[in-house]
């Protein structure tokens, strides 16, 4: 070989061990990258739908918005899953039987697989929508694994501790790690008489809760659960204690969101899964804005039933609707889910169009999501993709 062809070899097999060398160094005294647990709250317009993904890989689906010959939801639930990078869903739990959260699993399961089902049991009511809904959704589950869960039991999530907080009707009555402190708020909240309808019986009220932990972070979730059932869970004591991030029940309908429960919690932000003209009741809006130490709320949609006062900035709503379409709204407040006459759940409505759970939105133009990636020293961060705004939450004190 070349004197010159040898010291070049020589010089580069030095760059080579010293570029190694270098590597190792700083592995060791640099922390690894931190993995996130991440979360994508699709918007399937009232319904419910929200993409799961622990730091291990793993994902989780709960609920699957509404049915549609377009299968409009289950395309936007597939395409979170492909943002996602993820080819199956490992652990799919539906919250309840109510239309705009199971009966879109079967379009959903088509375009993506899914491993092992979870729910709470028998359906609570036996209306000829739910039934047809269930029967369905029991089919699906029957070829895969499924798991009946009860409140204490933990889905095997993997990097994330899964706790089930309600379901079937009943609570956990053994405080967590943070829980089991007298909740001062339960004082000054008053159980909800329903004048035509026990909604505390509906599948509403035996909805599959869940408390989830990753590290310092905690998020909770309780579908649609009612305010009496809230009531049971969280007073006199609050077994949970604060969490960081509040998925806004029952898409921010004001029969759930009592001040026991979302003041109890203390939460630092909330994320409401509503529609133009579903959730976002002034009432709840009222509560979240008043709740101790809230810094921020998010929303899939402008809510017609909140107005200009309570709506959250635009900055924070996914999905807005054009200047006139807000302007005719204000000026000629059309009937949004909650109102008297317009369906349940407002208390005393007839039943709402395309069954329990009311009638699909139908927004105008993309749907966009909003993610949240959380880490385990709590600190965790907010993106609303449709303005790529992002607003990052340093761990709580």
């Amino acid at each position: 070989m070349p004197h010159q062809a040898v010291l070049w070899y020589d010089f580069a097999m030095k760059k080579i061990l010293f570029s190694a060398f270098l590597a190792v160094l700083l592995s060791s005294v640099l922390p690894a990258a931190s993995k996130t647990f991440d979360m994508y709250v699709i918007d399937v317009e009232g319904g419910k739908a929200l993409l799961l993904i622990s730091p291990s890989g793993e994902s989780m689906l709960i609920d699957t918005g509404f049915p549609g010959s377009d299968d409009r939801d289950a395309k936007r639930i597939a395409e979170a899953v492909k943002a996602a990078n993820l080819k199956q869903i490992d652990h799919m739990v539906t919250s309840h039987y109510d239309g705009d959260h199971v009966a879109n699993i079967g379009a959903t399961a088509a375009k993506v697989p899914m491993k092992a089902f979870y729910d709470h049991g028998d359906a609570a009511v036996k209306d000829p929508r739910t039934t047809e809904s269930v029967q369905a959704y029991l089919a699906l589950a029957a070829k895969a694994k499924r798991v009946v869960v009860k409140p204490g039991d933990k889905i095997p999530f993997k990097g994330i501790d899964t706790l089930v907080v309600t379901a079937a009707g009943k609570h956990i009555t053994t405080p967590v790690k943070g829980g089991g402190a007298p909740n001062p708020y339960c004082k000054d909240t008053q159980p909800m008489k329903w004048p035509r309808a026990d909604e505390d019986n509906s599948e509403n009220g035996n909805a599959v809760g869940l408390l989830f932990s990753y590290g310092k972070f905690r998020m909770l979730d309780l579908a649609d659960l009612t305010w009496n059932r809230e009531m049971e869970l969280m007073c006199p004591n609050n077994p949970i204690g604060p969490v960081d991030l509040f998925m806004v029940s029952h898409h921010g309908n004001d029969i759930s969101n009592s001040p026991a429960l979302v003041h109890g919690l203390q939460p630092r932000v909330a994320i409401m899964h509503n529609s133009t003209r579903k959730g976002g009741a002034i009432q709840t809006m009222q509560t979240l804005h008043t709740s101790p130490g809230l810094e921020d709320i998010w929303q899939l949609h402008w809510a017609y039933a909140a107005g200009l006062e309570h709506n959250t900035p635009s900055l924070f709503i996914a999905n807005t609707e054009d200047n006139a379409t807000v302007a005719n709204v204000l000026l000629n407040p059309p009937a949004t889910f909650g109102q008297p006459g317009a369906g349940r759940p407002g208390p005393g409505g007839p039943p709402p169009p395309g069954g329990p759970g009311g009638g699909r939105g139908e927004h105008t133009g993309p749907a966009f999501w909003i993610k949240v990636s959380a880490q385990s020293d709590g600190t965790f961060s907010v993106t609303n993709t449709r303005n790529n705004f992002t607003k990052t939450y340093a761990a709580r004190k």
